[in-house]
């Protein structure tokens, strides 16, 4: 396995755990399911945060926008530009209310938040975090990512 796809798949692991730990009863985490934005467009991000009454069963491979509540994707070079560009104008047209994308910096994870505007509709960088992701929307979350590192 390639160091990006290590890395990858551990940053994907850490917050998936993380964000189940944390994420309050309303709300579930999946992973890697596509969420249909319109007839054309259906982008898998890496996790999602999604209301707990559109999950409808195991056998289920989708979610609409309007269910979720936080879309993540975790940067590797084949996917830099849509993850960087493509997708997060796509997750705010869908109206989805965060977005984080989490890049690599010198083998660390760095993670970039994101809030929609409603008045623009439009996502705003509400924080760059380093060491730790200590947010308290969409909910209360506290997660060192340093841990990658240990993984």
């Amino acid at each position: 396995m390639s160091p990006q796809a290590s890395f990858h798949m551990c940053v994907v692991s850490l917050l998936e755990g993380e964000l189940r730990r944390a994420a309050p009863e309303e709300l579930r985490v999946r992973r890697e399911m596509s969420v249909i934005l319109d007839p054309a467009q259906r982008p898998e991000p890496d996790l999602c945060v999604v209301r707990a009454d559109a999950v409808t069963g195991g056998r289920q491979t989708f979610f609409r926008g309007q269910d979720v509540v936080l879309a993540v994707e975790v940067v590797s070079p084949e996917s830099r530009v849509r993850d960087r560009k493509r997708k997060p104008v796509l997750y705010a047209e869908a109206g989805i209310p965060h977005f984080w994308r989490i890049e690599e910096q010198a083998g660390k994870p760095v993670a970039y938040v994101y809030e929609l505007d409603p008045a623009t509709g439009l996502y705003t960088l509400t924080g760059l975090h380093h060491d730790r992701l200590k947010l308290t929307v969409p909910f209360d979350l506290d997660i060192d990512l340093g841990e990658v590192e240990r993984m």
